[in-house]
């Protein structure tokens, strides 16, 4: 039997506030390691949005398979030097949004 990735919800973080006025969103999710932090939704609305919840979780195993820092500071760089629209991250989260097999192998804590 294969072991669940734990992923943890957090609301109302200060951190995806920040995210959102950067981004000039009204709501924001950001990924740092195996936690999403949400801005201006709920756990019961992120979760209920899938496209918008295979993105984050996207994000997750993009960190995991990379490790926590040097995901962050790659994904920083791939931002600064590509733009975020283009940073290959995003793109590939992008494309995950349509994966039905992303979910799977998670479990929300």
């Amino acid at each position: 039997m294969e072991m669940k990735m734990k992923i943890r919800i957090k609301e109302k973080s200060f951190i995806a506030r920040l995210a959102a006025y950067r981004l000039k969103s009204k709501k924001a999710a950001i990924v740092i390691g195996k936690t999403i932090y949400l801005h201006n939704t709920n756990r019961e609305e992120f979760l209920a949005n899938r496209k918008w919840l295979r993105h984050e979780v996207a994000h997750v195993k993009q960190a995991h398979k990379k490790g926590k820092i040097r995901f962050i500071l790659s994904y920083l760089m791939e931002s600064f030097n590509m733009g975020y629209k283009y940073n290959r991250y995003e793109r590939e989260a992008r494309k995950k949004e349509t994966d039905l097999h992303i979910l799977e192998d998670v479990e929300f804590i």
